[in-house]
């Protein structure tokens, strides 16, 4: 029996901006905020590593592409291999 892993979901930068501001301007906990975003508290704390760390927070999401977006040779790469496992 195998589940399926529900996908990540993806905020904007702008959305991720207001959650830092209202985060550093409220007097309510991180706990109320992520609750009224709908968002983990945990997500709230990495946002603000990021911002600390880098200045900034990322817009897209990381990660290997989907494979309509990968390039030709790549594709051709993941074909090549696939058929030769042993």
């Amino acid at each position: 029996m195998s589940s399926k892993r529900n996908p990540y979901k993806t905020y904007t930068k702008e959305f991720k901006l207001e959650a830092l501001r209202l985060m550093a301007e409220s007097d309510r906990s991180a706990s109320e905020i992520a609750i009224q975003l709908g968002i983990r508290r945990n997500q709230l704390y990495k946002w603000k590593e990021q911002m600390t760390r880098k200045g900034d927070v990322p817009s897209v999401k990381r990660g290997r592409p989907k494979k309509e977006n990968q390039s030709k040779l790549s594709r051709v790469k993941e074909e090549n291999d696939s058929g030769f496992r042993i």
